[in-house]
């Protein structure tokens, strides 16, 4: 696929491993953005000592694209990538303050800690921490004055501004004192800049990703041993769903800084037609799971539908004594009182008494006026209620055209894969009595349309 047919499309983050900057720029690039832009951007902000490259590394049964940062003093902090805290050891620190710098810049996919922290200067450098930091508000200064795509460097400033909310809050200090250790803020400033020029350059329609997988754990950290999620993780993925799986730390606060400023809303992907996909690559191996993340990009198929209640109640009674007549008024207010779903069977009770079970589907908040509905429009005195699990496929509302005029078709998918699209008979039945045409014309028509629909292919601009 050319890379220029990427853009546009609908991106979806599946961090089924967790999420970091680095990941995420090397996904983006994997999925058809171009290196030259990351490369092009991170240049920009005019830090002529940092230099960044790309890899193909292989994780697991995954070979993805890896992202690689150099900057001065690298070297200095570990000449391997191995995890920090109680998973292995470095080999460099030679003393107490370097060894400090290299627990606190490190992060649990094997690339520098991207996240800042908010220390006083003097603090720091009293207690022998004689590296360098870059402020927040000297960040904030290199990319208002970077010659960057304007939509880029919005972007960008948005997702250091999040991170320095969130620490500022945490450390309760002033936005502008938050400081981004030196070695720290050279990965953050590539990450995100990277990120942030891959994409404005895709430019999606629309953003959406799985709840990231966050790790568990703890770190070691200069401030001391902290659990997994990291504390300024926790407050950029506030309201955010998540999942807590995994050995270390999966999701680091850059990659949820980038999640919560860009990602509309959390879930599975919507019913699409898959167009291509990418893999960014870790520095680790992961015991449980390939240290991947995969974004996915593909076509939208019509408007999204509601999510369905995963968790039902299924209510019923079995009736009869009751006029056959009110059967049809009883299920309509059971529709009209939340319930999902309503039928009638013809069963035979005791006695050879021929009667209907009444059952309704209707979700956990709808329970107490579907069960008024079937106290008030039939002749049972009582209701069996059983919880319910269920899975069920995305669904979309898309548009196709007949002879006969628009036919609205329910699409279905799994995962982003488009299993179906079903015409909506009451749009077919009207359009076939306005035409005075049979409506399994409509139908047929509609049908074919709606598999054209599925099989068309992305046309190049």
């Amino acid at each position: 696929m050319a890379t220029r047919l990427a853009q546009g499309l609908h991106l979806h983050f599946d961090p089924c491993s967790g999420v970091a900057g680095d990941m995420t720029v090397a996904a983006l690039v994997d999925a058809g953005v171009p290196e030259k832009i990351v490369r092009d951007a991170i240049h920009a902000v005019g830090l002529k000592e940092l230099k960044v490259g790309f890899e193909r590394r292989k994780r697991g049964a995954f070979v993805g694209l890896g992202f690689n940062v150099d900057f001065p003093g690298k070297g200095e902090k570990r000449d391997h990538d191995p995890p920090f805290g109680g998973f292995g050891t470095y080999t460099t620190p030679a003393t107490p303050a370097r060894f400090a710098r290299a627990l606190d810049d490190h992060d649990d996919h094997g690339h520098a800690h991207d996240h800042g922290h908010a220390h006083d200067h003097a603090h720091d450098h009293a207690h022998g921490h004689g590296h360098e930091h870059r402020d927040y508000a000297e960040i904030r200064r290199l990319l208002r004055r970077a010659d960057l795509d304007a939509k880029a460097k919005k972007l960008a400033e948005d997702i250091f501004e999040r991170i320095a909310v969130a620490e500022a809050a945490l450390h309760g200090m002033t936005v502008d004192k938050v400081a981004f250790h030196e070695v720290g803020a050279w990965d953050s400033i590539a990450d995100i800049v990277g990120a942030a020029a891959a994409l404005a350059w895709l430019a999606p329609a629309a953003i959406t990703s799985s709840p990231p997988v966050l790790g568990s754990g703890t770190i070691r950290t200069a401030h001391g041993l902290m659990p997994v999620p990291a504390p300024a993780t926790t407050a950029l993925l506030r309201g955010i769903p998540v999942l807590a799986e995994g050995t270390g730390e999966l999701t680091t606060p850059t990659g949820a800084a980038i999640l919560a400023t860009v990602v509309q809303s959390f879930g599975p992907p919507p019913p699409m037609r898959l167009c291509t996909q990418g893999f960014g690559a870790g520095t680790r191996e992961h015991a449980d799971r390939p240290n991947v993340l995969r974004v996915i990009l593909g076509e939208t198929l019509g408007q999204a539908l509601p999510a369905s209640e995963s968790e039902v109640v299924l209510v019923a009674a079995n009736i009869d004594d009751m006029n056959p007549q009110l059967a049809d008024p009883l299920l309509t207010a059971l529709f009209e009182a939340g319930a999902l779903d309503a039928w009638l069977l013809p069963i035979q009770m005791k006695k050879g008494r021929p009667a209907i079970e009444v059952s309704a589907l209707c979700p956990l908040g709808a329970l107490a006026s579907v069960e008024e509905a079937f106290f008030a429009n039939s002749t049972t005195i009582g209701l069996r209620r059983q919880v319910m699990q269920r899975t069920v496929l995305e669904r979309a509302l898309a548009k196709v055209a007949t002879s006969f005029g628009e036919v609205r078709v329910k699409v279905a998918s799994r995962a982003g894969e488009i299993l179906g699209a079903t015409p909506e008979f009451e749009d077919c039945r009207k359009l076939a009595l306005r035409a005075k045409v049979p409506v399994r014309r409509v139908v047929a028509e509609a049908s074919a349309a709606a598999l054209a629909l599925l099989g068309k292919r992305r046309k190049k601009a």
